[in-house]
């Protein structure tokens, strides 16, 4: 998507509370358009276009340090929270080595304060995002060569990327700053709760836009719908969630026509299959589109590759996912999950051997979605050969012996899909904010809590009985020394996975139903960038987490002091920077979330 800051960002410098400095505001921005030039079909669709632009976090380094504070780099602010929702959550460890970009470890152990600068710059990108939906919500009344329906359709998509952004906003800081297009006062306080705003903006998309888009990357009435239904699940408020999750479910399409369904698992994650009909709202990426940047390949993940001797990949061995992750993949001999006790049963690794040393992977039964969330080694990596272990992991006994997946793009389709134009990798794969797997689960959890608990299992088994076909699983290669040469028939592990037997929720009650349903989530989007807030939600963090810590500590050295306190660590502290920035005759506007000051 192509990126217009000589439009957008500087509207956006006059209408967002980001790190701005009052004089700055004061004066008049280079090169701004005037509503002249902007109110019209051209000038409005630039600006919405600006709008999609911001959902990749992704400022450049002068925009950033014009709007005050620091900028060490684009993964401070990435728009699949990898850092914030999967680190956070245990999927995985920080990764690389223990003098590589500390402030993630601190966020990833809950000793992060308020001067981190990593909270201030996903603050200030996800604001950006907001000031430009603004600017269009400001520009259309004004805008008279658009026919009103279509005007209609415009602001229904600026009102729900509007919504997105202040979601992103409350999942980790609790109340924030509520700012409009009406807005003239933009220091504000953040004692008022914007769920209300946030309902009432995805209500308005959802009942406004049209089923379809003649742009795919557009949202559209169905993405709408479930953005509008995981709102009401983040506010417990399962009856009105429920009838909007099962309209999706029933009758939602793509932006272009396709009626949601699950896919092959994996085709999610890869460029040459995005777009797909489990794709509800998704994030465009591209690859080598003249920009001789990775601003629109995922820049925010450019440090989330294997790195080490012999490895493809640029940079840079972040990301790793965590050994309690990988054991939650292991299934009994019926194909079912450990729901109790799943690090009983650990899957071996190679922690503490070397590549060159004997090893054997594991082969008793395992969920086959493990293997495209998990590079291990001796299994195929995608198709860049078995995952050596150690000689592509910068240090295993920091954090690890794993490397990630789900981000990481194939050798072959490298021409189109990756993007070496930076020190790091980019790609095409993009950023599944809500896929259809997803708005199964949440409507599962409704289900359950209304008492359907039937209905609350079949959600749970369409899942299932998707990763159940060995269509989809993992291969081993036809040669292993030539992984181009594409794959056998034989599966790369021991993939044994079953949907639970009819009955098994009813029988077992509405506890075990929630139980088994968290655990899907957790490893059905594992790595995704959801996993710490769905814990803060349930309710669970501090217990979950610090078992968490307890046990991976044991293997890895990266979680020392690691603990987590509820409630004071529900929400990452207000960035310092922001607070300073709010003094109003010596008294700041905002304030710091309990327990941070």
């Amino acid at each position: 998507m192509k990126r217009i800051h000589s439009i957008t960002v500087a509207l956006a410098g006059l209408v967002l509370l980001q790190a701005c400095s009052d004089s700055f505001l004061d004066k008049p921005v280079k090169g701004a358009l005037g509503g002249d030039v902007l109110a019209n079909a051209k000038g409005i669709e630039a600006l919405l276009t600006g709008a999609y632009a911001a959902l990749d976090g992704q400022g450049d380094e002068e925009t950033s340090l014009a709007h005050g504070g620091t900028y060490s780099g684009p993964w401070e602010a990435p728009p699949d929270d990898w850092t914030y929702g999967s680190i956070a959550g245990g999927d995985a460890h920080k990764g690389s080595d223990g003098g590589d970009q500390t402030p993630i470890a601190n966020i990833a152990t809950f000793t992060a304060g308020a001067d981190n600068g990593f909270f201030n710059s996903k603050w200030k990108a996800v604001y950006e995002g907001v000031a430009r939906t603004n600017a269009v919500l400001a520009m259309l009344p004004d805008v008279t060569d658009v026919p009103e329906e279509d005007k209609t359709n415009i602001e229904a998509q600026a009102r729900f990327l509007r919504a997105h952004y202040y979601f992103e906003l409350r999942k980790l800081w609790g109340n924030v700053p509520w700012i409009d297009e009406k807005t003239t006062d933009f220091n504000q306080s953040n004692k008022t709760d914007i769920w209300p705003m946030i309902e009432a903006d995805f209500t308005f998309a959802y009942q406004n836009l049209p089923p379809t888009q003649p742009n795919i990357g557009r949202v559209n009435k169905w993405a709408a719908g479930a953005y509008l239904a995981k709102t009401y699940l983040y506010e417990k408020k399962y009856p009105e969630a429920l009838p909007v999750f099962t309209d999706v479910i029933d009758n939602g399409v793509t932006s272009n026509g396709e009626k949601y369904d699950l896919v092959a698992f994996a085709d999610n994650f890869n460029a040459a299959t995005k777009n797909n009909a489990e794709s509800v709202f998704a994030i465009q990426m591209m690859a080598n589109d003249g920009t001789l940047s990775l601003a629109n390949a995922n820049q925010g993940g450019m440090l989330n590759f294997p790195y080490g001797t012999g490895a493809p990949f640029s940079c840079c061995g972040f990301f790793q996912p965590s050994q309690m992750l990988v054991n939650a993949f292991r299934t009994d001999g019926d194909g079912l999950p450990y729901l109790d006790n799943f690090n009983d049963h650990a899957v071996v690794s190679d922690m503490g051997k070397t590549s060159d040393a004997a090893f054997t992977p594991d082969e008793d039964p395992l969920d086959p979605r493990l293997d495209w969330t998990v590079g291990r080694r001796g299994l195929p990596y995608h198709d860049w050969g078995l995952f050596p272990g150690n000689d592509w992991v910068r240090d295993q006994a920091y954090a690890g012996p794993y490397a990630p997946k789900k981000n990481v793009h194939r050798q072959e389709g490298q021409d189109i899909y990756a993007d070496y134009s930076s020190w790091a990798p980019g790609n095409a794969i993009n950023v599944l904010i809500i896929r259809f797997a997803d708005v199964l689960l949440m409507a599962a959890e409704v289900e359950a809590a209304a008492g359907s608990l039937d209905k609350a299992e079949e959600y749970v088994n369409r899942v299932r009985l998707r990763a159940a076909d060995p269509e989809g699983w993992l291969h081993a290669y036809e040669d292993d020394s030539d992984p181009l040469a594409g794959f056998s028939e034989e599966p790369a592990a021991n993939y044994v996975i079953s949907p639970y037997p009819t009955g098994t929720f009813a029988a077992g009650g509405r506890a075990f139903a929630q139980k088994a349903i968290y655990y899907e989530r957790n490893i059905e989007l594992a790595m995704e960038g959801h996993r710490f807030f769905d814990l803060v939600r349930w309710e669970v963090a501090e217990t979950v987490l610090n078992n968490y810590f307890a046990y991976e500590s044991a293997i890895t050295t990266d979680l020392a002091g690691g603990k987590f306190v509820a409630p004071r660590n529900n929400y990452y502290p207000i960035p310092q920077f922001q607070i300073d920035l709010s003094v109003e005759a010596g008294k700041p506007k905002l304030e710091q979330n309990d327990d941070y000051n």
